[in-house]
């Protein structure tokens, strides 16, 4: 099976100690880890509560976020701003939405610039969340003239968190439901490198990553390795006791 395969490639490169974070997270040692803060009141995956931390630490300047892949915006990562924080912001998503505070949009790595300047997103913002179950990575790479401070952005965590992996780029893509879709852990840090973020870690549920613009960062904010940072899947299909993602896909992921 490929976690098998997976368990092992690691293992060979890193040693057993790695193999307990593939299998369950890894409970907070301290209250500098942001796992520690997970906290669910609107959000999927208690971003919440890391949100909520992090701009306790790094302050705030415009209140402003844009977050795209909010679906209805009831379970989204920015509504517990919008409603408890006194932030404003632009929700985008590309299904057929009645609320009139979410845009109906579809993104693309082509577009997502040219609706930033249509509905009028500051150059510089607080936070952007990312979310649309596919290419992120490709829209988050054409994000180069706005400048958020935090990014929060999902990751494939089926992916071998040691191989640098994304879906190959489609505008018209839409996820069929299965283990293809976005990209690995490595390969979004990577990104974030060459755009001046690092990585600080990952949910416990092994969906979405938090990045850091470096200019942001404080001795109170704990910087983590992609070891560290790693969470596997908490969804999907269970097999011997642990949980796999979801369903594998026939398409393969390409190396970046």
């Amino acid at each position: 099976m490929k976690i098998n395969r997976i368990i092992n490639y690691i293992d060979k490169k890193i040693g057993n100690k790695f193999r307990v974070n593939l299998y369950k997270p890894i409970l907070p040692s301290s209250k500098d880890d942001i796992n520690h803060y997970e906290k669910k009141i609107w959000s999927q995956n208690n971003e919440d509560g890391i949100i909520e931390y992090i701009f306790s630490v790094i302050g705030t300047t415009n209140k402003y976020f844009v977050e795209f892949g909010v679906q209805t915006g009831d379970e989204c990562n920015t509504r517990y701003l919008l409603e408890k924080k006194d932030w404003r912001g632009l929700m985008m998503d590309g299904g057929d939405n009645k609320k009139p505070h979410i845009k109906q949009e579809f993104i693309t790595a082509e577009n997502i610039e040219v609706l930033f300047k249509k509905y009028n997103v500051p150059k510089s913002f607080d936070l952007l969340s990312i979310d649309i179950d596919g290419n992120d990575y490709y829209v988050w790479k054409a994000i180069t003239n706005y400048n958020p401070r935090v990014v929060v952005i999902e990751y494939n965590s089926s992916c071998n968190p040691m191989e640098s992996q994304v879906i190959k780029y489609d505008p018209d893509f839409k996820w069929d439901g299965t283990n293809y879709f976005g990209a690995s852990l490595l390969a979004l840090k990577k990104l974030g490198e060459t755009k001046g973020f690092s990585l600080l870690g990952c949910d416990t549920n092994g969906s979405n990553a938090f990045f850091i613009r470096d200019d942001q960062w404080n001795e109170n904010l704990k910087k983590k390795n992609i070891e560290e940072a790693y969470m596997p899947p908490q969804y999907g299909k269970i097999i011997d006791g642990r949980h796999v993602g979801h369903p594998r896909s026939n398409k393969k992921m390409i190396d970046i």
